[in-house]
């Protein structure tokens, strides 16, 4: 470990700057997050610490702490205490699980977000929609990989029917996440200085990809129920590892639930976004108003009925979180108390 690592030991643990900040404190990257507090590494080695008392307050914002895949600032204490995080280039979130709005970050400072999902009863084109609904606005790029292809029936078909619902450019890889053969076909993800965050649903085969990308069995993995394909969370907490092809990779526990941020942009249907200003009306409500365009692309097959529920599922979705977000903001800044005056009195006046 040492105080002042150079560029080339922060590319190993994904550093993109071209140069280091003008700060004296160490530089380190968040490696992991337990109860006890944080694990970190700054391209030497891995090392504990702690969060600063700014980041303990009661009412925080979780979004603001610190997160696996953030860089930051730490003291030169024995017991190192991370003091600041730095701006983040890129960051993965969903709203978190409960009735209580939060913000759960997934993932910062990557590169590309890695969607698993097996070729067996995981499979389901639906929730991969769900997924790239959230990683659109990360600033990340999105790669769909399907597992299990050793074992399904239909590859082709399963790659057309994801292609029919993914946005143009998107890379999608069927693969067998135990054949050494997969880790060259992702090396350009994975390469020096590039960070990917790896998700899906339990059972979808993470923790064994992690393991053959390592080339070492690091991970532990179970094997999935037989009447619906899941798994148990073998992997329990996010975790970043520094790769043999010199990139990072995040490691998350499987995600029951995907629940939309309220700030999402939907791009991933632009073609319906494009349909709907085609209609006669500008407030057109795509049931049986005339000159729907919506209602035309679906009768003549431009517009698939499965294609439009989803985007509708996910489009009401949002419009909840996003009030849901706006009442929460109201609520807070109604709660802050009033700012003191610093207006001086003098004998005599304002009697």
């Amino acid at each position: 470990m040492t105080d002042t690592p150079d560029i080339a030991r922060l590319r190993q643990i994904g550093w993109r700057e071209p140069s280091l900040p003008e700060d004296s404190r160490r530089l380190a990257r968040v490696v992991a997050q337990h109860r006890a507090g944080y694990e970190l590494d700054d391209g030497v080695g891995t090392f504990n610490a702690q969060p600063a008392g700014q980041f303990l307050k009661r009412g925080l914002d979780p979004s603001i702490r610190p997160a696996v895949g953030d860089f930051v600032f730490l003291d030169h204490a024995s017991h190192p205490v991370i003091e600041a995080v730095l701006p983040r280039r890129t960051v993965l979130t969903r709203a978190a699980a409960g009735e209580r709005y939060e913000r759960q970050v997934i993932a910062t400072n990557i590169d590309y977000v890695l969607v698993l999902m097996g070729l067996d009863g995981d499979f389901n084109p639906t929730r991969i929609e769900r997924y790239l609904a959230l990683i659109e606005g990360s600033g990340a790029q999105a790669v769909v990989l399907l597992s299990k292809a050793d074992m399904a029936d239909d590859v082709p078909g399963a790659i057309a029917a994801v292609r029919a619902r993914v946005a143009e450019g998107t890379d999608i890889h069927a693969i067998n996440t135990r054949d050494t053969a997969t880790v060259p076909l992702l090396a350009r993800y994975l390469g020096p200085g590039s960070s990917a965050v790896l998700v899906g649903s339990s059972g979808a085969g993470k923790s064994t990809l992690t393991n053959t990308i390592l080339g070492e069995e690091r991970m532990a993995t179970k094997a999935v129920r037989s009447h619906d394909s899941r798994g148990r969370h073998t992997t329990t907490h996010r975790a970043l590892l520094k790769l043999p092809t010199g990139g990072c990779l995040i490691d998350t526990p499987g995600m029951r639930e995907l629940k939309l941020t309220g700030e999402e942009n939907l791009d991933l249907f632009a073609d319906i976004e494009t349909l709907s200003s085609q209609c006669r009306f500008t407030d057109c409500g795509h049931t049986n108003e005339p000159g729907c365009a919506i209602q035309a692309a679906l009768l003549s097959g431009e517009l698939s009925p499965q294609r439009w529920r989803s985007f509708l599922k996910l489009h009401d979705e949002r419009e909840e979180q996003a009030a849901t977000l706006e009442a929460r903001l109201k609520r807070k800044a109604a709660a802050k108390p009033p700012t003191k005056s610093h207006r001086k009195f003098r004998r005599g006046q304002d009697d």
